[in-house]
């Protein structure tokens, strides 16, 4: 006799043939938002663009206005002393009621020496306000002693273009304190720019 013929034992079906399983979305993953870079604020703004436009608006057009022609170039000291506007590193404009008569100031370096010259170019040029007095161009020693003899050549040529006034290292205005007295060179600014100041004499 035949031994009866068993079925083939079949693995347990787990998952419907030709049907893929779904899988739960995944959520995309969050775009990091772009930064704006903002721009650097410059403790100096540029010559001849002011943070405050109306600089020395309202004041007496007589009055002098004090033209710095790079940062530290002496002018809140000159103020103090001979009074008038500090207009800032720009020409004022007389139409708006600011100072005609003005008095560009520098140091002595090479930098400062370079920013008169840059300064003096507009003014020549035709770019400034209309109406202005250049009185003079105070040039405030950087250091004590001596220029060398390059720098001296730069201030030639800058007496070549304008009136130049030299003032000399003043040691109590590097520490913000008033000096004791004032040199000479002081009275022939204080003529130019009408103050009653003289110099080598107590500073009341």
């Amino acid at each position: 006799m035949r031994a009866p013929v068993q079925a083939p034992v079949r693995a347990p079906v787990t998952a419907l043939q030709g049907v893929v399983p779904r899988t739960a979305p995944v959520p995309a993953a969050p775009q990091p938002v772009p930064r704006t870079r903002r721009p650097a604020i410059s403790a100096e703004p540029s010559w001849g663009k002011p943070r405050r436009p109306q600089t020395g608006r309202g004041r007496s057009r007589d009055e002098v206005g004090w033209v710095k022609a790079h940062g530290g170039a002496g002018v809140t000291s000159l103020v103090e002393v001979f009074g008038g506007v500090d207009i800032g590193a720009r020409w004022p404009d007389p139409s708006r009621g600011e100072p005609r008569r003005v008095v560009l100031v520098g140091r002595t370096s090479a930098r400062g020496l370079r920013s008169v010259s840059q300064a003096l170019g507009l003014l020549n040029d035709g770019i400034a306000p209309q109406g202005l007095q250049l009185l003079a161009v105070v040039l405030v020693a950087d250091a004590p002693g001596r220029l060398p003899l390059g720098l001296l050549r730069q201030i030639r040529v800058l007496r070549s273009v304008a009136r130049v006034q030299r003032v000399p290292w003043i040691a109590a205005w590097r520490v913000g304190a008033t000096p004791k007295a004032l040199p000479r060179q002081i009275s022939r600014l204080a003529e130019l720019v009408g103050s009653g100041v003289h110099g080598e004499g107590a500073v009341s």
